[in-house]
């Protein structure tokens, strides 16, 4: 029986749990997968269910023994009585164990076989009124041979079993019912749950027997021919170790004879030649010579062969020597810019700076840029610019999704299949050691288990440090001091502190209507008409499609959409030409509805700020600026102050305190301050499906509960940001440039802005300044008094 902690730990459950005491005839049924217990045979088993928990403990608790039935489908995980084999075996509980971590155990042994009758309700596990099945006495000549013969395969097979115990064997030897062997032979064969679980509900002993000997004799075979294929394998690694050896023998031979392998001896003479020639450093020199003389002592069919002869590769075919490098002229470098890129005159300008820089002091420690803005702004293309510019190769390596610190640093040469790291790798694909590399998606690496990437890029991206780069694979200093390091990144957020205080960060923002029609024109048609197998005048596509694409078709900060949807455009006219359709083909904003369908986006503003309780803000994004709603309404409450949108906490605490800036202030607008506490109010900020957060939203929320109280809407042209104070001061934000283009791009005419932001000012283009109407904010009163209609308007623009 269990021991008495057991049975106290039971006791303790088990009165938490209200069940009528069990029936005299009855039995506690525990479900159990993947495998079968017969009579006579102790089994260890887990239970990790919480319903087979309290049948376990209720047995134990109350001495009664347990029927152990299989499920019938072991993925079922909360079965039911339908889902249980009719058959099982009534087992006592020998042990009772609850392990440290709090998994549950029982020792069970099999006393009988059982048929359920049917399943019993009232307990919150499985209870079932059964039969019991007693043994059948053997009484027949038959029986008895197929006892013996079935007994000899079982002597057989422990015989065939690598270490098997001898106590097994006197076990197997000591039983004297045939039904007992069977059972027991069952339950130690390899055989499959399903085959046991037929075993089990055959009760006739002879079939018994038959069915035990069956599949006995099917592992038997198996196990001869396990045995024999190990044989054939020792075998054959004893021949394999004898060729080693012979090699050896008769290499050792050709040296005091003075011959040798002509082919080894080539492939030996042209690494000691091109180790000669590379220009290595000596301490890397003397480690590619070291290994070479241990490649010369090894015979070709060593395991080791292939590893050393791929590590002098890698030595050898490393640009180890400088090459010469041309004077950079910086007149070039400023038109390969303006050829390459539309408008970014300050991130130009910042580039020429850096290129004049390294020109007047080529072995100086130069800055590690990092391209930072929304996906489709040309931070790539940057990159390859400033290598056209200074006439270098430019090799890219991808960062995003890289978690492992040897992608960085490489593996160890001990394992198989090692390589260098992606730094070493794209120095070699370069063929340069002052090539332009550019580390893109800098702000996607991640970590885990093998290491932190972004540490190792530490090393990589001091100027103090790379000119001794220790790549794990090459195990030999690396010079990265002559390498342009451009990092590119989406968010800085998740760059961590340390590796973003090594680099120089150019933000890129997000391009206007207008330079998005400049960039289509130059760059984007012109590069679609070559990937589709056009000629320049096959195609013309009018101004007017371009801007309607630009404002209808797509809403980003870049211009990867609008090339997409160019080449849409574009494949369309290419199947025309390709039907025979004589061009040149002219493409109008009349027919982008036809191949381009339906206009994903419109103007919403008007439409969502037309009634009050609807304010317009700003947001900044990873993908640059946008537009959010902020949306209030009053019901009959309580005074709650209920949120939705999946607002962050620091969002949520800028609705608080909003709403009591409002009732602060209630006064002073003509609200009755006693309507707050009949009144819940509910705040919402679309898309609520997309997580949100900040403190700049809190003049929108102001003024959203200020027009929901006060029923006058807020003006529908105009946008605003700004962190508030509990006493009503609108503090400074960040991403106003983002923020106010995105204004620019919704259609919105007015962007109210705190005053303290007045520095970005200069940041915004100038084509959005002349065409937007700024108000800056010291306190939200000035908010309300700018952006609330008249009461007559309000009403008129309700009732409509």
């Amino acid at each position: 029986m269990a021991d008495q902690q057991a049975a106290k730990a039971s006791e303790e459950i088990v009165d938490k749990v209200s069940a009528p005491p069990l029936p005299s005839d009855a039995l506690i049924i525990v479900p159990v997968r993947g495998m079968v217990l017969f009579p006579g045979t102790v089994l260890p088993i887990t239970l990790g269910r919480p319903r087979s928990v309290l049948a376990a403990q209720r047995a134990v608790r109350e001495q009664k023994p347990v029927g152990i039935v299989m499920q019938r489908n072991a993925g079922v995980d909360d079965p039911l009585p339908v889902d249980l084999h009719r058959m099982g075996t009534a087992a006592n509980i020998v042990r009772y164990i609850t392990a440290p971590d709090g998994t549950h155990h029982l020792v069970c042994q099999g006393e009988q076989r059982f048929r359920v009758v049917e399943y019993l309700n009232g307990w919150p596990f499985f209870v079932a009124e059964t039969v019991r099945i007693p043994e059948p006495i053997p009484s027949s000549n038959e029986i008895e041979a197929r006892f013996v013969h079935l007994k000899g395969q079982a002597v057989e097979a422990v015989q065939l079993l690598p270490q098997a115990p001898n106590e097994l064997l006197m076990t197997i030897q000591a039983v004297e019912s045939p039904g007992a062997l069977a059972d027991m032979v069952a339950t130690f064969m390899d055989a499959t749950p399903d085959e046991k679980q037929e075993i089990l509900e055959t009760v006739d002993i002879g079939a018994r027997l038959e069915r035990v000997s069956r599949l006995l004799a099917h592992r038997i075979e198996v196990l001869r021919l396990s045995q024999e294929i190990g044989r054939e394998t020792k075998a054959s690694l004893d021949a394999r170790n004898r060729e080693v050896l012979l090699r050896e023998q008769m290499a050792a031979i050709q040296r005091q004879l003075g011959e040798s392998d002509e082919g080894k001896a080539a492939e030996i003479a042209e690494l000691e030649k091109a180790i000669s020639e590379v220009k290595m450093p000596k301490e890397v020199e003397d480690q590619a010579r070291k290994e070479l003389r241990r490649l010369q002592r090894m015979p070709e069919a060593a395991g080791e062969y292939g590893m050393v002869r791929t590590y002098l590769d890698w030595l050898v075919e490393l640009p180890w020597s400088l090459p010469e490098e041309a004077p950079i002229d910086i007149a070039a470098a400023r038109r390969i810019l303006d050829e390459d890129h539309f408008d970014l005159e300050k991130i130009k300008r910042r580039i020429i700076e850096y290129l004049a820089v390294r020109k007047l002091a080529p072995g100086g420690k130069a800055p590690i840029l990092c391209f930072a803005g929304p996906p489709g702004v040309g931070k790539t293309s940057l990159g390859q610019s400033i290598a056209r510019a200074m006439n270098r190769k430019f090799v890219r390596v991808s960062l995003g999704g890289v978690h492992d610190e040897a992608e960085i640093r490489g593996h160890r040469r001990t394992y198989i299949g090692a390589l260098p790291g992606n730094i070493i790798q794209a120095i070699r694909k370069a063929g340069a050691r002052n090539c332009v590399m550019m580390l893109d998606e800098i702000d996607k690496l991640g970590a885990g288990i093998q290491g932190d990437p972004s540490s190792a890029l530490l090393e990589v991206l001091d100027p103090e440090q790379n000119n001794t780069f220790r790549d794990n694979y090459l195990a030999v200093p690396f010079d990265l001091s002559r390498v342009v390091f451009i990092a590119t990144a989406n968010m800085l957020d998740t760059i961590p502190g340390p590796l973003r205080d090594r680099m120089e960060v150019i933000s890129l923002p997000g391009y206007t209507a207008t330079e998005k029609l400049q960039i289509a024109r130059r760059y984007l048609v012109p590069r679609q008409l070559d990937a589709n197998g056009l000629r320049p005048g096959q195609v013309e596509i009018a101004d007017d499609a371009l801007s309607a694409i630009i404002q209808h078709y797509t809403r980003e900060a870049g211009v990867r959409s609008l090339e997409r949807e160019i080449g849409r455009l574009l494949r369309q006219a290419a199947m025309r030409i390709a039907e025979g359709e004589i061009g040149p083909i002219a493409i109008s904003a009349v027919d982008l509805q036809v191949i381009l369908g339906a206009q994903p986006f419109e103007d919403e503003v008007a439409m969502r700020t037309s009634i009050p309780g609807v304010a317009t803000g700003l947001a900044w994004t990873p993908v640059g600026g946008d537009i959010l709603f902020i949306e209030a309404t009053a019901t009959p409450g309580n005074g709650r102050l209920i949120l939705t949108g999946q607002l962050g906490d620091v969002m949520k605490e800028s609705a608080q305190a909003a709403l009591s800036i409002v009732k602060n202030r209630a006064a002073s607008y003509g609200i009755d301050p006693n309507r707050f506490e009949k009144t819940d109010i509910h705040i919402h900020v679309p898309a609520g499906a997309t997580p949100k957060d900040g403190p700049s939203a809190g003049v929108a929320m102001f003024m959203a509960l200020i027009s929901l109280m006060t029923n006058r809407t807020v003006c529908s042209d105009t946008a605003m940001t700004g962190e508030i104070s509990l006493r009503g001061l609108v503090l400074p934000v960040g991403g106003i440039k983002e923020k106010v283009i995105a204004a620019h791009r919704a259609g919105i005419k007015r962007v109210m802005l705190p005053a303290r932001n007045r520095k970005d000012f200069e940041d915004i283009p100038e084509e959005v300044r002349q065409q937007l109407s700024f108000v800056w904010l010291e306190r939200v009163d000035e908010a309300a008094a700018e952006a609330l209609e008249p009461a007559s308007v309000s009403d008129s623009a309700a009732a409509s």
